[in-house]
């Protein structure tokens, strides 16, 4: 699950001096520096940062003060971080603990984030689970009101967000989040919630043979993101998947918690 396999192709030196450049005018007070500074921080050649320098002026990340010769970021760097989500984020953080579980549990996991009315799919380790039994990938979507991923999100968030997303999903067509449904529905997050983990039995419709645990990874006062362990029900009853797995599936999203606590290098 980790990324930290060999991989096949040299890297490219002139690139990892010009984002170590990047990186040292980021640290730098003010967000700009001179030639002298930048070489005694990144241990480049003066010549080197002044030619990483100029290439990175003609892309727009940097400019030249003429009042004291130093460079200087622009607001063009701030697009180099607008496909990054707080999902990426999290995931990055849980692969390797997802990857851990996996060797306690043999079963697979899988981590998701809230997406919309959804539950999205961001890690999962079905492709290294001998036990796995079907292709769940990266970005699928899953029920809110019908996995056990979606339950922890609704049964741990915050009040408010809860109301919102019930809402929300009631005026969708076809919901049985109705009158007696609704209310019969909240009972159940309660429930999940009183447990601190949630599940579904059979309940999700595209995936009938399904039992899972899950639980909820908080970080800020919010659910970041929920992580689940995936079996069959002809294999095991939900008595026995909670007194074998709940310990490791909560000691994974307490680790990923910490990890998200930590400062960020």
């Amino acid at each position: 699950m980790g990324s930290n396999a060999e991989s096949p192709y040299k890297t490219v030196q002139g690139l990892s001096r010009g984002l170590a450049v990047l990186r040292a005018l980021n640290q730098a007070e003010g967000g700009w520096a001179t030639i002298r500074e930048l070489s005694e921080a990144t241990g480049l050649h003066r010549t080197t940062i002044r030619r990483l320098l100029e290439t990175l002026q003609d892309e727009g990340l940097l400019r030249r003060s003429n009042s004291d010769d130093s460079y200087r970021l622009t607001p063009e760097v701030r697009n180099l971080s607008e496909g990054y989500r707080e999902e990426e984020w999290i995931s990055q953080v849980a692969s390797n603990v997802l990857g851990e579980l996996l060797l306690k549990v043999v079963w697979p996991s899988d981590l998701a984030t809230l997406d919309g009315l959804d539950m999205c799919v961001r890690e999962t380790t079905h492709r290294f689970s001998p036990l796995s039994f079907n292709s769940v990938t990266v970005r699928r979507r899953m029920s809110l009101t019908q996995t056990s991923v979606g339950r922890a999100y609704l049964a741990f968030c915050p009040d408010d967000e809860r109301e919102e997303l019930i809402d929300r999903l009631a005026a969708q067509p076809g919901s049985r989040l109705v009158g007696r449904g609704r209310e019969a529905f909240r009972s159940l997050l309660n429930q999940h919630r009183q447990a601190g983990h949630a599940h579904n039995n059979g309940e999700w419709e595209q995936e009938p043979r399904i039992l899972a645990l899950a639980v909820p990874v908080l970080h800020g006062g919010r659910v970041a993101g929920c992580i689940n362990i995936v079996m069959l029900r002809s294999a095991l009853t939900l008595a026995d998947a909670r007194k074998k797995f709940l310990v490791p599936l909560r000691s994974a999203a307490s680790k990923i918690e910490d990890y998200l606590s930590s400062p960020r290098v």
